[in-house]
């Protein structure tokens, strides 16, 4: 099926049981595993991210091609792996694009349709290939066009053209662009109909790498178990290795806890948040009172504002032999037809597992005119049809509503809505959500600044990206977790990435290559196999004796995490920190003064407190040493430390 040979050496081939377990006794077998199937985990978004002191500029508004020019010393190239790209989209076009790079060792596959396809590369979209051909049911899809809109969605997030007047049926009009507008595009189509195959990633990675690309931006995940068998822990660590830049979704599993994704240090993983945006869905209760609701979602139904329509909770269109839980949430096959019908119906949303489109879609199978969702968590309304009216409320809206359905039958609706006209055709945009699309947001920044330091390390950008991001919204409060409490690095990891922060970061965290093999032996990998990992491996290399997961903390990472700490014991952990502040700061004596923000219960120390740093380049060490002021830590605690810059002359 498929043989790696560029960035890593192995083979994806149809076995037998016992012939992959011949194969893994073999000299040299560091793993074998089963092909297994991932799944795929914008006008407005780029101007929310724009935080310098909390205040908003006309950069994303006013920003015309020359102004970008300045910006970029070079190309750069964002390799996606996804469900390929459409070629003809107006992200994609290549005007004032300069020549092809000449470091582009890549190629632009054609596919092999039936019918003369029209696929074409050009300056901006410079490469496209795709995989598993051979579990296409039709030649017309082996080709590395985009035919689930994934793929074409998240490219132009990263990287597309500035486009203007873009909107979605005129909802979220505005300036379109990519995070680097400036950049190339190369499309690795790993995904079909049916998800993405691990051997299509790992050969879709072995290509990337090999072509030339600066980043790899990857919209899917694998529930994490076994570094050795997940394709992305595999096919990152050699595209890292190779000085590429890796940027991976985090899922969206969450936000409960131990629901991450694709983990491995070596990445930049990537979680989503909401933004200062949202879209109205009103509903207007009738009569004497004419009590109006907050909802939100994303609506184009046509629906009459003036005509009062029947309301029922999808409990009372109970099927006689369904479960009444099950009913309640619009579970599949759980509602009676001839009750749903020309009604809008009001679903719970306490079961596990229950995606809405999948509400939705079962509320419009029975003839439903629309659904009304009692959820405080539900964000994503990005795969639900938007001509079918959903309006998602909070549960004590949804008290309210259950008063007012026990008293009447009817209600009316307002937002949000603007109607479609029949026949007329989809437009040229849409509106996604989630993780996925939150990914090739960082994928754009980390470009950016591969463009502007070409000489930075995947672990260079990733560090200026983590240490600039911001804990506090863009009003000064606190970041809250979806059901408004304040949240903490469990939720928000790094906190919530800036634009222009990552510029100019003061201080950068190098974790080298000799920090990634550490890893792994205090994972628990032997000597042996981390020199069948690695095909960089420094001559005389070994595990340090008794390595643990304890030693984790030492790694040269952009946070800290100290595990099992029983307060008895002082712990103490190293950093280095390289230099990189711009000659705005001085580049000639550049001093950083420590300041801790430690949690109740727990006695941080810093040495030394200043690092005077001669030039830039410089690096420099420093320790911190965590002890407890009580006995034991009962939970979790989080704390900060910040180094800030003096000026000497």
């Amino acid at each position: 099926m498929h043989r790696y040979k560029h960035g890593f050496s192995g083979f994806a081939a149809h076995l037998s049981e016992d012939e992959a377990h011949l194969i893994a006794k073999q000299p040299g077998v560091l793993s074998v595993f089963p092909d297994q199937m991932l799944q795929l985990h914008t006008t407005r978004s780029w101007d929310f991210l724009v935080q310098e002191s909390y205040q908003r500029d006309t950069y994303f508004t006013e920003m015309n091609y020359e102004q970008e020019s300045e910006m970029h010393e070079g190309d750069t190239i964002i390799g996606f792996l996804d469900s390929g790209i459409w070629p003809e989209a107006q992200s994609f076009n290549d005007r004032h694009m300069g020549p092809v790079p000449e470091k582009w060792k890549g190629t632009c596959m054609r596919g092999k349709k039936t019918q003369p396809d029209s696929f074409r590369c050009n300056r901006k979209l410079i490469g496209a290939r795709y995989y598993n051909s051979s579990f296409f049911l039709d030649p017309d899809y082996e080709t590395p066009r985009d035919f689930l809109g994934h793929g074409t969605h998240v490219a132009s997030i990263a990287a597309g053209q500035i486009i203007a007047n873009a909107s979605y049926y005129g909802l979220a009009s505005g300036i379109m662009r990519g995070g680097s507008p400036s950049s190339r595009i190369a499309m690795y189509r790993a995904c079909s109909l049916l998800g993405c195959r691990g051997s299509s990633i790992l050969a879709a990675f072995d290509d990337a790498i090999a072509d030339g690309v600066d980043v790899i931006s990857i919209s899917m995940g694998l529930w994490p178990d076994n570094l050795l068998e997940d394709p992305l822990s595999i096919g990152s660590f050699h595209a890292v290795e190779r000085g590429i830049t890796v940027v991976c979704s985090v899922g969206n599993s969450g936000p409960s806890s131990q629901s991450v994704f694709n983990a491995a240090p070596r990445m930049i993983t990537v979680a989503a948040s909401t933004i200062d945006r949202g879209f109205e869905s009103n509903i207007l209760l009738g009569g004497d009172e004419n009590r109006l609701i907050e909802g939100f979602g994303i609506n184009i139904a046509n629906i009459d504002k003036t005509q009062a329509y029947p309301l029922i909770h999808a409990r009372s269109a109970k099927k006689i032999d369904a479960n009444e839980e099950a009913a309640r949430n619009c579970a599949p096959d759980t509602l009676d037809q001839t009750i749903v019908k020309g009604k809008i119906v009001v679903c719970d949303s306490d079961l596990d597992n229950q995606v809405i489109q999948w509400k939705s879609d079962e509320v419009k199978r029975l003839g439903g005119i629309g659904m009304v969702l009692v959820d405080d968590e539900s964000m994503d309304l990005s795969s639900i049809d938007p001509s079918f009216l959903v309006t998602i409320i909070k549960p004590e809206d949804g008290i309210q509503i259950m008063s007012y359905i026990n008293s009447t039958s009817l209600i009316w609706l307002v937002g949000d809505r603007n109607a479609a006209p029949e026949g007329k055709p989809p437009p040229f945009f849409t509106i996604e959500s989630g993780t996925s699309m939150s990914c090739p947001h960082v994928s754009g920044i980390a470009a950016r600044l591969k463009s502007r330091y070409p000489s930075w390390s995947p672990a260079a950008i990733r560090s200026a990206i983590m240490t600039t991001a911001v804990q506090m919204t863009n009003t000064g409060s606190h970041i809250t977790t979806e059901k408004g409490a304040k949240a903490t690095p469990y939720d928000f990891g790094a906190g919530q990435v800036t634009i222009f922060g990552p510029s100019s970061p003061g201080l950068i965290y190098e974790t080298n290559h000799m920090d990634y093999l550490n890893f792994l032996c205090y994972y628990g990998f032997t000597s042996d196999q981390i020199k069948k990992i690695s095909n960089r491996i420094p001559q005389g290399f070994a595990c340090p004796e008794q390595s643990n997961r304890g030693d984790i903390s030492n790694i040269n990472y952009p946070s800290i995490s100290i595990s099992n700490f029983n307060g008895k014991e002082s712990r103490k952990v190293s950093r280095t920190v390289t230099n990189v502040a711009s000659r705005l700061i001085g580049d000639e004596d550049t001093v950083y003064t420590v300041s801790i923000d430690a949690p109740e219960g727990l006695l941080v120390r810093v040495i030394p407190r200043r690092l005077h740093f001669r030039k830039i380049g410089d690096k420099l060490s420093y320790q911190v040493i965590f002890s407890s002021t009580t006995s034991i830590l009962k939970e979790d605690v989080f704390g900060s430390i910040t180094w800030s810059t003096e000026c000497t002359m």
